[in-house]
């Protein structure tokens, strides 16, 4: 059977389609909608497409040949970008079609160009008909990045095959029927229980199924056999309280890093009331992952020296690279990171305090930079220093010697667990900063007061701090007064916008990236960095007092009322660099090379790269709202 013309010219449309996100996960009948009802337009170059002063666009755009450039239009809009060039594949004008207003972009043709169109009244249609392209229109980004996920997966299989997903929901690995006390039953029958049933672990919980503790055959030997507790007292006088605990809807990657924060075996698994379902041990996701996270933290928490942490350090990295595999999301990851390399550090700091004989010191380590933001990723430096206190004047600088050479100490063991010293010296060994809370208000006074391009290069890296050990009311204290200070200062605030306005997000006006050299883009410096340096101004602004980069962005837009989807898009545009850097210094870790931030574009798949040019687009949009809100 012969086809016809119009059959033909359906078919086309519908090989054209398979190739790109979102219609290749589109339902069939709501494809076969799109294919039936697509109209191919020609566009000279140079031909206006769609403008503002057209009106309420009659069409949706598909790119099926050429170029289409995106023009920001006015002198105040706020768009996703101010220029940009879109390709085959690519739609326009999502926002102001699904709204039904006038475009706030020109679209012209680049070069000559066939574009597909679908009326208006069937762009409606189809967001009914299809949740896939409604999820797309609602949430572009993020649908985006949820393929580059899948994607991701696919490319590791055979790891992830070898090993079970991190992102099993709990509710799936209890797999024993739930067995407790109550708080009044003694301890003989509580053991009774645990020997009868042959489990490692006994919840005590309430008449109302809240968890009131948790008794682990590790406790037995210290608490009840060498103590000689009576076994006819009640289990809770010898249960661990209030245990750490998570909804049954968490991830086995949430309950690892709940672990590996807190330093605990076991979690209660909760309902949505708050009643306890089960528990899971660290023994139930030894079958999700090649390296024991009990095995790494026992290695941490039971080190002697910097040589046993050095070990940790590597296992700490080969678990995330099987994590990066899984497809676990960059936020999740770099907070995992940190998580397991906060506990290492403060078991250096603790080894030192001791060797130093600091027992009785009142102070807090500072983590700075990504560290600070919890967002480190796999090639990382040091960036710290030190706040302490001294009321007797007469004995601070003896004092801060003491606590130059532990520091030093600290560092040194750092960079034997594969923390490289800090090239530019930020760390605590460095007398410029190991500095009392009243020396760090009046250094931090001073950069806001006069804001010297010194100042604002220091107030980028110092003001992303957090306390990693110690005292952390002195790192609150500083903070409280930080927010109030800079907020009060909008000079200061404004040069500092200035400042994050200088690097541009790599886009081109005729090409996709604007690239170095090499032809690669450095994801750190010209991606990353776009989002941080905003997210801090906002966060001064907004006195949020977070000092993670998604964290600031989502509490300091929401003071501010920006929209919660365009916040999610612009943190999901910063996930993705995130990501994309962890999976660069994955690669070149497989080749036995540096950690880099560099890509090459041209290298990643077409999703990829179609997600990366939104993400600076979401980068774009950010800085023009600094742009706007100072003026600039």
């Amino acid at each position: 059977m012969t086809a016809t013309a119009p059959e033909m010219l359906v078919g086309a449309s519908l090989n054209f389609l398979r190739k790109f996100s979102p219609f290749n996960g589109m339902e069939d009948d709501a494809l076969a909608f799109l294919a039936e009802r697509l109209h191919l337009a020609y566009h000279i170059k140079g031909a206006e497409v769609l403008t503002p002063a057209m009106g309420q666009p009659p069409h949706f755009h598909i790119i099926q040949r050429g170029k289409v450039q995106a023009r920001q239009s006015g002198p105040t809009a706020v768009t996703e970008y101010a220029m940009l060039a879109l390709g085959p594949g690519e739609c326009f004008p999502i926002g102001a079609i699904s709204a039904q207003r006038p475009s706030t972009n020109s679209y012209v043709a680049l070069e000559d160009s066939f574009v597909y169109q679908l009326s208006a009244e069937d762009f409606i249609t189809l967001m009914k008909m299809s949740p896939v392209f409604q999820l797309f229109c609602t949430r572009y980004i993020a649908s985006l990045l949820n393929q580059s996920r899948q994607q991701l997966q696919a490319t590791f299989s055979q790891r992830a095959a070898e090993q079970q997903t991190m992102t099993t929901p709990l509710s799936q690995l209890l797999k024993h029927e739930l067995v407790l006390v109550s708080p009044e039953t003694s301890i003989r029958t509580a053991l009774e229980k645990m020997a009868e049933i042959k489990i490692g672990s006994m919840v005590i919980a309430d008449e109302d199924m809240r968890p009131a503790g948790i008794l682990t055959q590790s406790d037995l030997l210290p608490r009840i056999v060498l103590p000689g507790i009576d076994l006819s007292r009640p289990v809770s006088e010898v249960m661990t309280p209030s245990p750490h605990s998570l909804y049954a809807t968490a991830t086995a990657y949430d309950a690892m890093l709940e672990m590996a924060t807190h330093g605990v075996r076991h979690l209660m698994v909760l309902d949505a009331k708050g009643r306890v379902k089960g528990v899971v041990s660290e023994r139930d996701l030894f079958s999700l992952q090649r390296i024991s996270l009990r095995q790494i933290r026992a290695n941490i928490d039971n080190a002697t020296d910097a040589e046993t942490l050095r070990n940790a350090s590597r296992d700490i990295r080969q678990l995330a690279l099987n994590l990066i595999a899984q497809g676990i999301g960059a936020e999740q990851l770099t907070q995992f990171i940190s998580a397991l390399n906060d506990a290492l550090t403060r078991r250096i700091i603790r080894l030192e305090l001791e060797r130093h004989e600091l027992h009785d010191l009142k102070y807090a380590w500072l983590a700075f930079g990504s560290e600070g933001r919890h967002e480190q990723t796999l090639s990382t430096d040091q960036d710290n220093g030190l706040i302490f206190v001294c009321p007797d004047k007469d004995a601070r600088e003896p004092l801060r010697q003491r606590l130059i050479t532990f520091a030093k100490s600290v560092n040194d063991s750092l960079a034997i667990c594969g923390f490289p010293l800090c090239k530019g010296n930020i760390m605590a060994s460095n007398p410029e900063l190991c500095l009392t809370l009243e020396e760090w208000q009046s250094r931090f006074g001073k950069w806001i007061t006069v804001p010297d391009p010194q100042a604002l290069l220091n107030a980028s890296i110092f003001f992303d701090y957090r306390v990693l050990c110690g005292d952390e009311s002195l790192g609150d204290k500083l903070r409280i007064w930080l927010n109030k200070t800079a907020k009060r200062n909008s000079a200061f605030l404004k040069l500092m916008a200035m400042n994050a306005l200088e690097v541009q997000p790599p886009l081109g006006r005729l090409r996709d990236f604007v690239l170095e050299d090499d032809g690669t883009i450095d994801l750190k410096k010209s991606g990353a960095r776009l989002f941080v340096d905003v997210a801090r101004i906002l966060a001064l602004r907004a006195e949020v007092s977070s000092s993670s980069t998604a964290q600031r962005l989502r509490q300091a837009g929401a003071k501010m009322g920006v929209q919660p989807d365009e916040l999610s898009a612009i943190v999901d545009g910063f996930h993705f660099i995130q990501m994309l850097r962890l999976r660069s210094q994955h690669l070149e870790t497989e080749h036995d090379a540096e950690g880099d931030n560099r890509v090459k574009p041209d290298e990643l798949n077409e999703l990829d790269r179609r997600i990366l040019k939104e993400a600076f687009r979401q980068a774009r949009k950010l800085q023009l709202r600094l742009k706007l809100d100072y003026q600039l």
